[in-house]
């Protein structure tokens, strides 16, 4: 039976075999070598275009910074803490139409479904002590 070469591991699996295949993906060591593989390639990617912007700037084809020289460059306008304060409860895709759409803040939904064996249940009405 032919053998079984992953690239990855750089090795040969004992036989070729769906089952042997599928122990060895699932495996710690192969997960970890293919984490290692695409962060080496992240990083040479960036490397990459980081030579070539600063190629393209030292010859002129990229315009120094658009706010004037010297001047920094403002903060993005959503951030953890950023200049708008900190993000709302569930982040900005759970929002529904807020103050600034005119509507009433939705709350963030929960999933309907039985509850969980020693999970939290949901109680229809008022809260005990709370009338």
């Amino acid at each position: 039976m032919p053998k079984y070469f992953c690239d990855y591991c750089d090795t040969y699996l004992t036989h070729d075999s769906p089952s042997v295949r599928k122990t060895h993906c699932s495996g710690r060591k192969h997960k970890e070598n293919v984490r290692t593989y695409y962060q080496t390639w992240m990083e040479e990617q960036a490397q990459e275009l980081i030579d070539k912007t600063t190629q393209a700037f030292q010859k002129g084809k990229i315009a120094n910074n658009p706010f004037g020289p010297g001047a920094a460059i403002p903060p993005p306008m959503m951030g953890p803490n950023g200049p708008m304060g900190p993000m709302p409860m569930g982040g900005p895709m759970m929002r529904g139409p807020g103050p600034m759409m005119g509507g009433p803040q939705m709350m963030p939904m929960r999933p309907m479904g039985p509850p969980m064996m020693g999970g939290p249940v949901m109680m229809m009405g008022p809260r005990p002590g709370m009338q």
